[in-house]
């Protein structure tokens, strides 16, 4: 194994380096330090989130700047504002015995008068959002014309997240001489794309296998009813009382609604969901980084960029809808040389979504056997007697207080003590799991395979019928899967028409000829104008508010609007067949009966009627 030093990292790098405790290079870092130093191409890695990525661009970067011209000379970007400020504070201890050297930190939701005057004070490296470095460059107050190397660190979450044409903006202002290195943890089409309209010759680095997962992590999947979700979780949670880790919910009002659950039912959790101010984010953050959070509760998008060191677990509750952000979530435990678990809590209808994301990352997922009630106590209780063995006692400062207890308690047995200590923490454990029922294992019997197939026949209905969440407004999109059109480009088409302003963009939901979206009721009329007016390869873009019915009637074909029915010159009464409609006798059947309204009555007179699954409620067998 080579040294830093046998890599060509500097003296003073090195210094700063070895008291972080940085040793023998990661492999990622033994692949790119050398070639960035030595050879200057363009570099395409392929890595995992937490594989030493920030060391292994940021060491040569850092060598190679000029601090005697304060002037931009590496620009770094990344999707989200904790990257941005953690890659900004890793630079900044490389760099501690380099005397002068400037690294800005650049992103939305802080003061753009602060930047902008560090800015006109010299940086050598900038590390930025795309949306914030677009703004700054429109107001004349950054240049990137010095800049000779560019960094997009997990290019595949922005790509994802629609900063496509922010970056096509961004390095259309950068010398075409530069050197530019994507780090992705995917090689998705768009990575493929976007590296060869930028990059030259680019040199591809793969650490392990593209796609694949983070070697160090375990991969488990629980079965359950989607009823027994929560308390599946609840179990998992208990089961492994040293758990630190983040659970991953799709939508932001499921994030909500289970760390709420968990706070009420006495777990140390707490929710980081879009709808947080960017205070209430930082403090939720400070709180998990320092561990007074035992579980975090998030969606993937607030997720994005999230680096937390040491983390147990990662939860799946329910599996995402691409590979790409299963791997995501998966890696951001495992990291360093260390074991890490990713459990995926799901029911029967996901069994396909995971069997393919087994097939890309190339691992086999383990069959989770949900712990019984007894098993959980046991942990716990192994847990509580491990605590207090590892309780450190200050003889001096309980000396004065040690006679009262001991009198207080002389009436007990050291045996009674340990019960009561036990008891005291251990108690809650006991009351719960005592008359909880088991949780049941879906089988996929015919009853359950013919639900499973109703509930898929109507998934589309639902996604079409559903009413926007609180604040969101529903709009109807005439493009879809068969057009190219997923999640990603949508989101790409509005931030590109929507000039300065970014909507907050909600729930998307992707249909075969067109899609519905939810943005903020405030930003709807503006979005709706703006795409109205966008021709895509010949074809007009259609946007309008999607009704309450949108979708449920008719068919929407390309371009088509939903949710408007004909008008008829028909008229139709509650009670009577249409006007110049022959009657029954007419149309030559026999004539009914008059009706009897109580007629149901008559069951109960003589014998009491069988009501038994055998007798009356049984099916009659069609002949």
């Amino acid at each position: 194994m080579k040294t830093f030093k046998e890599l060509g990292v500097s003296p003073e790098i090195l210094k700063a380096i070895e008291e972080m405790g940085y040793e023998n290079p990661m492999p990622v870092q033994e692949e790119v330090i050398p070639y960035l130093l030595g050879n200057g191409n363009d570099v395409v890695a392929l890595a995992q989130t937490g594989t030493g990525k920030t060391a292994a661009f940021g060491l040569p970067i850092i060598q190679g700047v000029n601090v005697k011209e304060r002037v931009p000379q590496a620009l770094i970007l990344c999707p989200t504002r904790e990257l941005c400020l953690q890659i900004a504070g890793d630079l900044n201890d490389y760099s501690k015995y380099i005397d002068g050297l400037k690294v800005l930190p650049v992103y939305g939701g802080s003061s753009i008068e602060s930047q902008i005057r560090s800015l006109k004070n010299g940086v050598h490296i900038i590390v930025a959002t795309p949306g914030r470095l677009l703004d700054l460059m429109e107001r004349k107050t950054v240049k990137l014309a010095t800049v000779s190397n560019v960094i997009m660190d997990e290019a595949d979450e922005m790509l994802n997240m629609g900063f496509t044409d922010s970056i096509n903006a961004i390095l259309a202002e950068v010398p075409q001489d530069r050197n530019t290195l994507m780090f992705s943890a995917t090689m998705s089409p768009e990575i493929s794309r976007i590296s060869k309209k930028y990059l030259k010759d680019a040199k591809e680095i793969v650490i392990g296998t593209k796609n694949e997962g983070t070697k160090n992590v375990k991969h488990i999947y629980y079965m359950v009813h989607a009823k027994d979700k929560y308390l599946a979780l609840k179990r998992i949670a208990d089961y492994y009382p040293q758990i630190y880790g983040i659970i991953f919910c799709r939508t932001r009002k499921e994030t909500q609604e289970i760390a709420d659950k968990l706070i009420q039912d006495g777990y140390n959790a707490d929710s980081l969901h879009g709808e947080l101010s960017q205070a209430q984010r930082d403090l939720v953050m400070q709180k998990f980084r320092q561990r007074h959070l035992q579980l975090l509760v998030a969606t993937d998008v607030a997720a994005r960029g999230l680096d937390v060191d040491d983390l147990t677990h990662v939860i799946n509750y329910g599996l995402p809808d691409d590979t790409e952000s299963y791997t995501h979530r998966s890696g951001r435990t495992g990291r360093a040389g260390k074991t890490g678990t990713s459990i995926s809590i799901i029911n029967m209808r996901e069994k396909g979504k995971m069997r393919e994301i087994e097939r890309i990352i190339g691992k086999q997922f383990i069959v989770g056997e949900m712990p019984t009630g007894k098993q959980i106590c046991e942990k716990q209780l192994i847990k509580v007697i491990d605590d207090i063995e590892k309780v450190k006692v200050n003889e001096e400062e309980i000396a004065d207080f040690l006679p009262g207890i001991y009198r207080k308690l002389e009436w007990l047995t050291k045996e009674d003590v340990i019960k009561r200590m036990v008891s005291l923490e251990f108690n809650r454990f006991l009351e719960y799991y005592r008359n909880a029922k088991e949780i049941e294992t879906p089988t996929d019997s015919r009853g359950e395979r013919n639900s499973r197939e109703r509930k898929e026949r109507g998934s589309d209905r639902e996604k079409t019928g559903r009413k926007a969440e609180p604040g969101f407004t529903r709009l109807f999109l005439n493009l879809g899967k068969t057009d190219g059109f997923y999640a990603n480009q949508i989101i790409e088409l509005i931030n590109r028409n929507m000039k300065k302003q970014h909507p907050r963009i909600g729930r998307i939901d992707l249909m075969q000829n067109f899609s519905f979206f939810e943005v903020a009721e405030g930003q709807a009329a503006d979005v709706i104008s703006s795409l109205n007016k966008v021709d895509l390869n010949g074809r007009k873009v259609s946007v309008e508010i999607a009704g309450e019915e949108s979708g449920r009637n008719g068919r929407a074909g390309k371009g088509g609007k939903k949710g408007y029915k004909k008008e008829s010159n028909i008229s139709y009464s509650k009670n009577k067949p249409p006007k110049n409609k022959p009657s029954r006798e007419e149309r030559g059947y026999a004539a009914r009966g008059p009706k009897k309204k109580d007629d149901w009555q008559q069951l109960m007179k003589g014998e009491e009627p069988d009501f038994s699954e055998e007798g009356w409620a049984r099916r009659k067998k069609k002949k």
